[in-house]
């Protein structure tokens, strides 16, 4: 692989190569309906999902939205209810975010470099998979779990995880995200024996006191 800095060498089982998307909206006559698009080519929408034009929706990568199969699915949700005369919108939306790989990888919620761009002081709970008890039985033992705290209080503000089961076990955090659950209840609470999700129990219970 060819850097500026000169040639690396990268040893590994299978490579990724990834230069990014660009949306396929040109040349298809939006222009003629009066259809605007954004600076990056996508088209432009409010937070309703309603484009410049009367009566006229985007959903899905093409309106801009986080490139997930699951975005799209609210996508269609919040225009579905727009359209019977509801007022949703896209709004602090929880996006969860999954990539399948061996292990898998899975977040929600502020990763702690996005947590330091908006001046957010957080508490960094870590904990490596090996820790997680499952693992004695499955011996699946690479990777880790993160969580972000708020430092001035108990909500939990963001979680990561390398590891195997990593989008099932990030599902239980964003539903305390979204019930507005703070750490120490997952801290405390009765977690089944062994499942990945009784890791959690241990992460957040090494949060940083205040």
């Amino acid at each position: 692989m060819h850097t500026p800095s000169g040639d690396q060498t990268i040893d590994g089982s299978d490579l990724l190569v990834a230069t990014g998307r660009t949306p396929n909206t040109t040349g298809i006559g939006l222009e003629v309906a009066d259809v605007a698009l954004d600076a990056r080519g996508y088209i432009a929408v409010n937070d309703r999902l309603e484009t410049s034009a009367p009566d006229v929706w985007a959903v899905g990568e093409c309106a801009g939205s986080p490139q997930f199969t699951h975005v799209s699915e609210d996508d269609f949700r919040i225009v579905g209810d727009n359209l019977a005369g509801g007022d949703r919108t896209t709004r602090n939306r929880l996006v969860p975010y999954c990539m399948f790989t061996d292990p898998p990888l899975a977040r929600v919620g502020l990763s702690e470099a996005e947590a330091r761009h908006q001046g957010a002081a957080v508490r960094v709970a870590n904990l490596p998979i090996a820790a997680v008890l499952r693992t004695r039985t499955t011996s699946e033992t690479r990777g880790f779990m993160k969580a972000l705290v708020a430092a001035d209080g108990d909500r939990i503000l963001g979680f990561a995880m390398l590891g195997a089961e990593a989008g099932e076990v990030m599902a239980v955090v964003q539903t305390a995200m979204l019930a507005g659950m703070p750490y120490t209840g997952l801290r405390d609470a009765i977690l089944a024996h062994p499942t990945m999700a009784e890791g959690l129990g241990g992460l957040f219970s090494n949060v940083p006191a205040r």
